[in-house]
């Protein structure tokens, strides 16, 4: 009799997950259920200024709206989530609203944090970030709880809004840092694809990939399970015939929406608990040390994470050539060819990152939160210098 390996799933506080409506509606809906009354929207720029959408949910939350904060640069820089705590602090927001990719998720996530523990500066976030000790275990700071909760509305693939988990960017080191907390999750996630159609297409094909790239380094992990595979395995689906359907057709909205589904499902392991890879750990650095926007940093690291993984978990990476319908190929091929048709970039140079930086981005690697849970493991900087050698 074989025994079955034990494990366990965390669940976070996301209350709903609603798709499909628009997005103005939607918001409005939420706030009213949570009885709302000072919502600050902190939402993406080209949204605000070149789009009605924003306009619109403004009209539909009525007097429940108190401020729009759209100053979040890429990688959400710590200097930004101050000044958006300090317009949160201003209008006594009761609840936040994301709208638009990423960083505007980051920002949103991390206010109610900063504005409980009194957060005035840069300098004051420094205690509040996950780090992790000589040992290379990630250590979470104890802090005051949030006492609001935050609504997610993303325009792009990057799925962060699933994630009790953010990242901000240490201005003067540049380091992408993770700030985490069960109530961080947002309330409720909202799905528009319409809204999606603004997404710029780079934008959109690229943290498409990272959300494969999250399926992809489950299906690697050794410290996955039966129902986490499973969702990577559906999500990975999803994904793989969702993105070129939209590359065929921008205005396939059923399309969008199995990619945003697919999303949802590929960030389901990471909440529960499955550790991600070498990818994301490099990617997170790459972010914020070289300004490589997040979606790109999959679509550069993900196959020669792959092939660099190889040696040590071919059992696992089998799936992934399956879904990708070539069982007997490599899964690192594949995922290249895959990433080469959306038209993505494919190398570090390609992304400006030149050689001459690559031995910092090794040693910030070792401190990044999944620098040390990669299947093959990665003991010292020059491990990851091997794998940026694959990707220059």
């Amino acid at each position: 009799m074989t025994n079955p390996k034990p494990g366990s799933v965390m669940l976070t506080a996301t209350e709903r997950v609603i798709f499909g409506q628009p997005a103005a509606q939607a918001i409005a809906a939420e706030a009213e259920l949570m009885g709302a009354k000072r919502v600050m929207l902190i939402a993406s720029r080209s949204l605000a200024d070149a789009t009605d959408e924003i306009q619109a949910i403004v009209a539909a939350l009525g007097e429940r709206h108190a401020t729009t904060f759209t100053g979040v640069q890429p990688h959400a820089p710590r200097t930004d989530v101050v000044a958006a705590t300090e317009e949160a602090r201003r209008v006594d927001a009761d609840l936040i609203v994301s709208v638009g990719g990423g960083s505007v998720t980051d920002c949103a996530k991390i206010v109610p944090i900063c504005l409980a523990n009194d957060v005035r500066s840069a300098e004051d976030m420094e205690p509040l970030h996950i780090h992790v000790d000589a040992k290379g275990v990630m250590v979470l700071p104890e802090f005051k709880p949030q006492t609001i909760r935050t609504i997610c509305v993303p325009t792009t693939l990057s799925g962060g809004e699933f994630n009790p988990l953010s990242g901000a960017t240490d201005p003067v080191t540049k380091a992408k840092q993770g700030y985490s907390s069960r109530l961080m999750a947002p309330v409720s996630v909202i799905l528009d694809p319409a809204l999606t159609r603004h997404t710029p297409e780079w934008l959109w094909f690229s943290t498409g990939v990272r959300g494969l790239d999250h399926a992809i380094e489950t299906l690697q992990s050794f410290e996955s399970n039966p129902f986490c595979d499973g969702l990577a395995e559906s999500a990975l689906r999803l994904l793989v015939e969702g993105l070129p359907r939209v590359k065929a057709n921008p205005d396939d909205l059923e399309a969008r929406m199995r990619c945003q589904i697919g999303v949802w499902q590929s960030m389901i392991p990471i909440i529960s608990g499955v550790p991600m890879g070498a990818s994301h750990a490099i990617g997170h650095v790459l972010g914020g040390l070289c300004d490589v926007p997040h979606g790109y940093t999959s679509c550069v690291m993900s196959p020669f994470v792959l092939r660099w993984n190889a040696s040590v978990n071919a059992s696992r990476q089998k799936p992934i050539s399956a879904i990708f319908g070539a069982p007997d190929a490599p899964a690192a091929d594949l995922v290249d060819a895959f990433i080469t048709n959306l038209g993505m970039p494919r190398s570090l140079a390609a992304v400006n990152v030149t050689e001459d930086r690559l031995q910092k981005v090794a040693e910030y690697t070792m401190d990044d939160i999944w620098g040390r849970t990669n299947p093959r493991k990665i003991e010292k900087p020059e491990d990851v210098m091997q794998i940026l050698k694959l990707a220059r």
